[in-house]
């Protein structure tokens, strides 16, 4: 009897077919909804094998009834929607995604960055409504970008990827990390500050750090208070390391200036979310490594790591 894969969501055939050829392989029929959770639960108890989104819970309740699983491929660089411990107490590798996303979600996140700071979506929405009217100094006057500080909340491959964006703008770069990285300020000129100071100096404060017991409810009241007035907050990481009534607060109160977001504490967000009513924020649904040949580039990877694993072999990015 073939080992059987379940995969949450519903993929490419050209993707899969390497799988369906060597085992017995089903697919969520949804490309736009998560499988409910009933039926994941179902699946997971006769899987060898699960091929999971950021959306899916693989927690311990998953796990113990999950007696033939072997793998979890995670299609994503964080693995916040898994847990850990449950896993490896029940022998299961867990992989993500990390390496081919990189460079997909630094270019989405400063495209944010630059989107936020000159109010592009906000220009769109006033010429398609038709409040263009005539020429003004000030119309629609944003932020200058280049020559500015960014403080980058997380030095990881992403964070470094950004930084190297940054220095293209002639932007001084601040950065914050659990483990300050000396060859990386050596090769790129970023600096090390602690997190005070990374937010009392920088003109855009970028998250790009992993969601964890450190990172979560990282961003309050009094890290939006001790920002520049004129600060841009964007964040392309998680929406838990952030509390967003605060962040409300401090753009309704003026104590920064913007926000551009790509992750919220819960996703979707409503369309009355209150984030949502204020000009300043653009907000865009969780799209950092969304481009065509990078979601390929993951799918496949998850691809690889299931065969490997199912196969006695060494998976090629093992959560460790």
């Amino acid at each position: 009897m073939k080992p059987f894969i379940y995969i949450t969501r519903k993929l490419p055939e050209a993707v899969v077919a390497p799988l369906i050829k060597n085992f017995e392989v089903e697919m969520w029929e949804r490309e736009d909804a998560p499988v409910p959770r009933d039926i994941l639960l179902k699946k997971a108890e006769k899987a060898s094998a699960l091929l999971t989104m950021l959306s899916d819970k693989v927690d311990r309740e998953l796990l113990q009834d999950a007696s033939q699983l072997k793998v979890v491929a995670n299609l994503a660089v964080g693995f916040d929607n898994i847990d850990l411990e449950a896993a490896k107490e029940k022998g299961v590798t867990i992989t993500n995604t990390p390496d081919v996303l990189t460079e997909t979600t630094a270019d989405l996140t400063f495209a944010l960055l630059m989107a936020t700071a000159r109010r592009i979506v906000e220009a769109d929405r006033y010429i398609k409504e038709g409040k263009w009217k005539s020429w003004s100094p000030l119309l629609l006057a944003g932020m200058d970008i280049h020559h500015k500080t960014i403080g980058i909340v997380g030095m990881g491959s992403i964070g470094e990827a950004v930084a190297r964006r940054a220095k293209g703008f002639n932007m001084e770069v601040l950065y914050h990390n659990r483990s300050r990285k000396s060859e990386v300020e050596e090769t790129l000129g970023v600096r090390y500050v602690s997190f005070n100071d990374l937010l009392a100096q920088s003109d855009f404060v970028l998250v790009l750090a992993p969601l964890n017991e450190e990172t979560q409810g990282m961003f309050q009241e009094d890290q939006f208070t001790k920002m520049k007035e004129t600060a841009i907050f964007i964040n392309a990481a998680r929406g838990a390391i952030v509390n967003e009534a605060a962040l409300e607060q401090a753009l309704k109160r003026g104590d920064i200036a913007g926000a551009g977001l790509d992750v919220f504490e819960t996703e979707p967000i409503n369309e009355d979310h209150p984030l949502l009513q204020l000009d300043q924020v653009v907000a865009i649904p969780h799209i950092g490594s969304s481009s065509k040949d990078t979601r390929h580039d993951m799918m496949s990877l998850c691809v690889e790591n299931i065969q490997a694993v199912l196969n006695g072999d060494n998976p090629k990015t093992a959560v460790k």
